[in-house]
């Protein structure tokens, strides 16, 4: 017959200090992976069982430019050159409910928040929840822009990992000349998929309200695009640009193959 081996004291109370610190580790990654889905501007619906699909956005993601990087020079050119206004007044409701389906960009009154919309057209083999109508992104794969690396999407305590990057950001607009759009505008430009990214969320955090002059991404093969999207973006609603922006646009450019 086994015998049972006898537990001392001691053992019985390192036992339990290291379950303490097991529960308190655990507690704060939770904690953590939280706060970052809160800030992306996520909001967990209805409950309902993950299935395969394939996405309706995805395969209306937009092609790659076809104009060239002196194109983008000359579209760089023709922005305003100013220095920022006054922060003074912004907030973030400003842009109107985070991710409203409410606006006149493309994927506007479908019927799905724009987060699930950027996730469905970034992320591959995704899969969405029954009941949503093919809305609500539950897991996926997203090839980083920002880091180069492959990143597992999970709805729930990991919704974090991946964020949807607004590429000229909303803070960064307003001491550029949005606070003199009208709100519709401004809905518009929160939730222009031409403006919205799906990254990894340590360096969408990272990242904040900075410029092209302050942060880059670290994955230097992804600059030129990076700075391709914030000009045609800064383009399309007039958004000035600093000197300092300009000048480190124009060397992102100057690392485009053509």
């Amino acid at each position: 017959m086994a015998r049972s081996q006898k537990r001392t004291p001691a053992s019985r109370s390192t036992k339990k200090v290291k379950s303490v610190i097991s529960s308190i580790i655990t507690i704060v990654v939770a904690a953590v992976a939280f706060a970052a889905y809160v800030i992306d501007g996520g909001v967990e619906e209805a409950s309902g069982t993950p299935t395969s699909s394939e996405s309706s956005v995805a395969a209306t993601a937009p092609a790659a430019s076809s104009e060239t990087a002196a194109e983008y020079r000359a579209m760089l050119a023709s922005l305003d050159v100013k220095g920022r206004a006054p922060g003074t007044g912004y907030e973030r409701e400003l842009f109107g409910p985070a991710w409203t389906d409410t606006v006149s960009v493309e994927y506007g009154h479908n019927g799905c928040d724009t987060r699930n919309d950027i996730l469905q057209r970034d992320l591959d083999d995704i899969q969405l929840r029954e009941g949503t109508k093919d809305c609500i992104v539950t897991s996926g794969l997203l090839s980083d822009p920002f880091s180069g690396e492959l990143i597992d999407f999970v709805r729930g305590e990991r919704s974090g990992d991946v964020q949807i990057d607004h590429l000229v950001p909303l803070h960064d607009a307003w001491v550029k000349g949005a606070q003199q759009w009208d709100e519709q505008t401004r809905k518009n430009f929160a939730n222009d998929p031409d403006n919205l990214l799906a990254v990894k969320g340590t360096l969408n955090q990272q990242k904040g309200a900075s410029d092209a002059a302050t942060w880059l991404p670290p994955n230097t093969a992804f600059r030129c695009d990076y700075a391709k999207k914030i000009i045609t973006v800064k383009d399309r609603y007039n958004v000035w640009v600093t000197e300092a922006e300009a000048s480190a646009l124009e060397r992102q450019l100057d690392t485009c193959a053509a």
